[in-house]
């Protein structure tokens, strides 16, 4: 039996054949030693983009402990910047309250002299002797109806000042407005101030709180009151209209109007032109918030003669659940 021959006989005591041998398992090992350092190398670099990872990591946390600090923070400085704002309301409202008493107080006079008119006539027939059941009666449930006139005039301030929590309802505009302007008739009328009014047929419905927008109003009313103070002519002339989802109110008087290098600032708070201590300054600028906090605009428009501010609120398309407004 024959054996095969080695196709790569080792040709001993061959001096070339051993260098070659050599040569070839030296290149084999720096092969292999250049492999080990590129593993070497990669692990290196592994346990440094470990490190860096975990130093990542440690500044993430730290930047989401500190982002969760900063979020209480933004959430603790918002919640005290919408109590001041309701104070801020409030103390407008209480401010305007205090305007609107004198008017208010004139406008009492006349159911309560009625009733004491209505009063002494049942007197001066129980002291007659002349008590006709029929009589009796028409006088006292004319004297009850004063009563009812004078409690929705009282009952109506109260609301108004009332400090309470803001929600949200349907209000009908048109509403508000005259509500606005039953508590300005008197101190209208004793200045003998004429009001054009000019509302809309459709229903302007925005969803909104309805003693915030009357107060929009009333300080729009007192504004244009004290501009015709030395007006020849005394008009404020109200208007509502809707257009496509928008309700749109005009407030117009015809008093000297706003001077052009103040008009810029005649929502900043604080800023008034009138008298020391006739005047707060916080008037428009409450309107304009409580206006924004409708999303609503409002702005001073360009007028012949006179100031004339436009107020823009969305129309209500839904009734909503009810809900803080502030």
């Amino acid at each position: 039996m024959s054996s095969q021959p080695d196709p790569s006989p080792r040709r001993d005591g061959d001096p070339v054949a051993l260098e070659e041998e050599v040569e070839q398992l030296r290149l084999r090992v720096r092969q292999a030693e250049e492999r080990r350092r590129a593993l070497i190398h990669i692990m290196g670099d592994l346990n440094e983009s470990n490190r860096r990872l975990g130093d990542q990591r440690k500044a993430m946390i730290h930047i989401m402990g500190d982002l969760r600090e900063t979020t209480q923070e933004m959430e603790r400085r918002e919640h005290e910047l919408r109590d001041k704002q309701e104070q801020l309301v409030q103390a407008g409202k209480l401010a305007t309250l205090g305007e609107l008493t004198t008017g208010v107080a004139h406008e009492l006079n006349n159911p309560l002299n009625n009733i004491g008119l209505y009063i002494g006539n049942v007197i001066d027939r129980v002291h007659l002797g002349k008590l006709e059941p029929e009589q009796v009666l028409d006088d006292l449930e004319k004297a009850m109806a004063q009563v009812r006139k004078a409690t929705e005039i009282i009952s109506h301030l109260r609301t108004f000042g009332r400090a309470s929590t803001v929600t949200v309802e349907r209000v009908d505009v048109d509403d508000v407005i005259e509500r606005s302007l039953s508590l300005m008739h008197e101190q209208l009328r004793l200045r003998a101030i004429e009001v054009d009014l000019d509302l809309s047929p459709d229903e302007l419905v925005v969803l909104g709180n309805p003693i915030q927008l009357e107060q929009v109003f009333i300080n729009l009313l007192t504004n244009a009151r004290d501009a015709l103070a030395e007006a020849p002519e005394r008009k404020i002339r109200i208007s509502s209209r809707l257009e496509e989802d928008e309700i749109q109110i005009s407030l117009a008087d015809s008093g000297a109007g706003i001077p052009e290098e103040i008009q810029s600032r005649i929502f900043d708070p604080f800023f008034t032109t009138k008298e020391t201590g006739a005047g707060t300054g916080l008037g428009l600028s409450i309107t304009y918030s409580i206006v924004k906090e409708h999303g609503g605009e409002i702005a001073l428009a360009p007028s012949p003669g006179g100031a004339q501010f436009e107020v823009a609120l969305p129309l209500a398309k839904e009734a909503p659940e009810p809900e803080p407004l502030l």
